[in-house]
């Protein structure tokens, strides 16, 4: 006998996004949040989230949250990706609802965003801030790895010094340079270059690495 009967009860299944930005003037990679504007919790910041339409694709409701949540431009979010589910059944008080977590990445632009570092971010609704924990770890793999979200976050060309940042920003510690240097390498589409930066007054420059253009 088949369970699949049309009179069980079902989850809904919402898409969450950590929205992040690493800009040229950003210290630390930065998390979009908004305040939500029905309830429940509302006027508490959350992630940007919408349900799952019917037939959707994932990355397209991921973008409409974030467009339709931050109010980022379609044309800033430069890619998007899938993290991880949540499938705590009390997580809603409106009942079972699955979250699938999603990350995205914006270039800059001009938007109502409210950002803060991704390593402090503020008491948020529901549980997303257990979310933002639980993916962290997981968007530090991908930093050297998912070379969509590395290029992303990074552009095609950065500097050592903003390759450490983002690594440390990402897991929590900073990475030892030597180390770092060798992931990097390692990396076929990877190139060091030649060229130099200074990012402060004092201190060494700093070694420009660059993706090689596609072919």
């Amino acid at each position: 006998m088949s369970n699949d009967s049309p009179d069980l009860d079902q989850s809904a299944v919402s898409v969450d996004v950590l929205t992040l930005r690493f800009w040229p003037d950003d210290e630390t990679i930065q998390l979009g949040i908004a305040p939500r504007s029905h309830s429940p919790f509302q006027g508490r910041l959350a992630l940007p989230g919408v349900l799952l339409a019917r037939g959707a694709r994932l990355a397209d409701d991921a973008r409409r949250a974030v467009t339709t949540k931050l109010g980022i431009p379609a044309a800033a979010i430069s890619a998007v990706g899938q993290l991880v589910t949540f499938d705590e059944p009390n997580r809603d008080p409106r009942g079972p609802t699955l979250s699938i977590a999603m990350w995205a990445v914006t270039s800059p632009h001009d938007s109502p965003t409210e950002w803060f570092p991704l390593d402090s971010p503020p008491a948020l609704a529901f549980d997303h801030n257990r979310i933002i924990t639980h993916c962290r770890p997981l968007l530090a793999a991908k930093l050297w790895s998912d070379l969509p979200f590395t290029q992303a976050l990074l552009g095609t060309s950065f500097s050592a010094t903003r390759a450490v940042t983002a690594t440390a920003s990402l897991r929590g510690e900073r990475p030892d340079p030597a180390n770092l240097n060798r992931l990097m390498a390692a990396i076929p589409t990877l190139h060091r270059t030649t060229a130099r930066i200074r990012h402060r007054p004092t201190g060494r420059p700093s070694t420009i690495w660059t993706f090689a253009p596609e072919t």
